[in-house]
C-alpha cells in the first residue's frame, strides 16, 4: 500500500469538519461483570458473583458513539421504543453530546437490549428484543427526518442489524435520497439478500456474511475478490470492503483489489468492532476520498477497540498515534518530541503507565541493559530520551560519541525493555519530560531525587521518581579505556 504516514494527520484533522448521518437499528448494551469461583450445584453452569454493570450504546448507536469519539459531528436517525431501554439509550447519547432531534420514539416498537455476562470473558448473552418492520407512520417519519438531515451530510452510514428499521424497502428509499443528493452511503449489511442495498456506494460484510450473500467460498484472497466482485456486479456497488478477522481487510472493486493485513493486538473483546470499522472508514473516505487509505485507518481503529472492554471506541489522538507507530512494535522508530508526547498520551489513554529515562548510551554494556530492564519493570511502556550527536559532543567532548545517534537508537530499540526512543538536542531532557509527562521518571543510582532533572515536573503531575540501582564496574568510559589499553598500537608500544 502506498499510504504515506505524514498524510494521516491531514486526514484525521478533517474529521471535525464532517457530518455523518447514521441510520439503523439502535440498541442498548448492558455488561454485567463479576467473578466465577464455582459451578452451580443445581446445573453444570458457572456462578457469577456480581461486581457491577455498565450501560453502553449498541448496534447502530455504537456507530454513532464511534463517529463522535473520532471528533466528527454525527446525526443519529432511527425509530426506537418508548420504553426504559429507549430512555436509557437517549441518556447515553445526551452524555456524549449527540443531537437527538432526529430520533423517533414510538409506542409501537421495543428497543433492543442485549445483556452480556462477563468474568474473564463473556459467559452468556441475554437478548430482549422484538424484530418488526416499521409501521407506515414510523416509516414516513424516518424518511422525512432523513430527507431533512441529508442537506447537511458529508456521508451516510446505514447500520443494519436486522431488527426492522431498514427492512421492507426503507434502505432502498434512503439510498435513493443519497443518490439524488450525490452523498456517498456506506452500508453495514445483514442477511443474505444484498439487493436491498442496491446502488449504495459500498458495503462492509465480514468473511462469513460475504459467503452467505454470494454462496461463494471466501477463504483465500482470490475467493474474497471473486465474491466481492460478484456483489458489485449484482448490486451496483462501487466497491466492497470485506473484514477478515485476524487476516485484516480487503477492498475490492470491478478492476482492483487491495488486502490490508491485520494490526497485531491482544484481543480482549470483539463486541462492536464492526461498528468501529464502518465509522472510521466512512470518516476517512469522506475526508480523503481514497478507499485504500480509509481501509487502512479503519483496520487500525478496529485493532485498538478489540483490546478494550465492551463496545469500546477510539479517539482521534489514539488512532493517530497508532497509525503513526503501529500496534506491533508501537514505536520502533526514532521519534521527535511531538511524536513522543502523542505516543505517551495514547498509551495513558489505554490505562498504561509510561516511564521515561535518558542518557547518551554511546556503547551499550551490561550496566545499561540492567538499568533499562529495571526501569521497564516499574512501568508498562518505557520511553528512552537519547542525546543527539551534537548534545553528546557538548557534554562528553569532541571525540564523542563513538556511535552515531541513529546507531545508538537502533541498539536501544533492539532491547526488549525499550518501547520507544526520542532524540533531544538540548543538554538536558527537561523539554522532553515536560512534553511526555511520564508517570515514572527513572535515573541511575548515582542520582538522588532532588538532583534528577524534571523530577519536580513529574511529581507535580502526580508521577514519581525511581532511582535505579547501578551495576558496579561498568561504564562507557571504562570500556573505552579498556579498548585503548588492548589496542595493537598500545601493545606494540609495550
Amino acid at each position: 500500500m502506498a499510504t504515506k504516514r505524514h498524510s494521516y494527520p491531514s486526514i484525521l484533522s478533517k474529521f471535525s469538519d464532517l457530518t455523518v448521518l447514521v441510520v439503523g437499528d439502535f440498541m442498548l448494551d448492558r455488561f454485567v461483570y463479576g467473578a466465577v469461583k464455582r459451578v452451580s450445584p443445581e446445573a453444570p453452569i458457572p456462578i457469577l458473583n456480581f461486581n457491577g454493570d455498565e450501560l453502553m450504546l449498541g448496534g447502530a448507536a455504537n456507530v454513532v458513539s464511534n463517529v463522535a469519539a473520532l471528533g466528527a459531528k454525527v446525526i443519529p436517525i432511527s425509530v426506537i421504543g418508548d420504553d426504559d431501554a429507549g430512555t436509557q439509550l437517549c441518556t447515553l447519547l445526551k452524555a456524549a453530546n449527540v443531537d437527538q432531534s432526529h430520533l423517533i420514539s414510538s409506542n409501537g416498537r421495543s428497543t433492543t437490549r442485549k445483556t452480556r455476562f462477563v468474568a474473564q470473558q463473556q459467559l452468556f448473552r441475554f437478548d430482549e428484543e422484538v424484530i418488526q418492520v416499521l409501521n407506515d407512520a414510523d416509516r414516513k417519519a424516518l424518511v422525512a427526518a432523513f430527507s431533512t438531515a441529508i442537506t447537511s451530510a458529508d456521508i451516510v452510514v446505514l447500520s443494519d442489524y436486522g431488527k426492522g428499521v431498514l427492512s421492507d424497502g426503507v434502505a432502498a428509499s434512503l439510498i435513493d435520497v443519497c443518490k439524488a443528493a450525490a452523498i456517498p452511503v456506506i452500508v453495514d449489511p445483514k442477511g443474505a439478500d444484498y439487493s436491498i442495498y442496491r446502488g449504495a456506494t459500498a458495503v462492509t460484510p465480514n468473511r462469513l456474511e460475504l459467503h452467505v450473500a454470494t454462496g461463494l467460498p471466501t477463504s483465500s484472497d482470490e475467493e474474497i475478490v471473486a465474491a466481492a466482485r460478484l456483489l458489485c456486479q449484482q448490486c451496483s456497488f462501487d466497491f466492497v470492503v470485506a473484514t477478515r478477522s485476524e487476516e485484516g481487510m480487503s477492498i475490492v472493486d470491478a478492476d482492483t483489489s487491495v488486502h490490508v493485513p491485520t494490526t497485531a493486538r491482544e484481543v480482549f473483546d470483539v463486541s462492536g468492532a464492526g461498528d468501529t470499522v464502518i465509522a472510521a472508514f466512512s470518516l476517512a473516505f469522506a475526508a480523503e476520498g481514497e478507499r485504500e487509505v480509509a481501509t487502512e485507518i479503519a483496520n487500525v481503529a478496529a485493532g485498538i477497540v478489540v483490546g478494550k472492554r465492551g463496545t469500546a471506541q477510539t479517539s482521534r489522538d489514539e488512532l493517530l498515534s497508532n497509525l503513526t507507530f503501529g500496534w506491533r512494535d508501537h514505536a520502533r522508530e526514532v521519534l521527535d518530541v511531538t511524536a513522543a508526547a502523542n505516543l505517551s498520551a495514547a498509551w495513558k489513554h489505554e490505562g498504561l503507565r509510561v516511564g521515561f529515562t535518558n542518557g547518551c548510551f554511546d556503547i551499550l554494556h551490561v550496566g545499561h541493559a540492567s538499568q533499562l530492564a529495571d526501569a521497564r519493570s516499574h512501568c508498562d511502556r518505557l520511553i528512552v530520551g537519547l542525546n543527539t550527536d551534537a548534545s553528546v559532543k557538548r557534554n562528553k567532548g569532541p571525540t564523542r560519541p563513538i556511535n552515531s545517534e541513529l546507531d545508538r537508537a537502533s541498539m536501544l530499540l533492539a532491547l526488549k525493555a525499550v518501547d520507544a526512543v526520542v532524540l533531544f538536542d538540548e543538554d538536558t531532557p527537561l523539554n522532553v519530560i515536560r512534553s511526555v509527562l511520564p508517570d515514572v521518571l527513572v535515573k541511575g543510582g548515582d542520582y538522588t531525587v532532588d538532583t534528577v532533572v524534571g523530577a519536580d515536573v513529574v511529581i507535580s503531575n502526580g508521577g514519581r521518581v525511581h532511582i535505579s540501582p547501578t551495576v558496579g564496574g561498568y561504564s562507557t568510559t571504562a570500556t573505552l579505556r579498556k579498548m585503548s589499553s588492548t589496542s595493537p598500537e598500545k601493545r606494540n608500544a609495550q
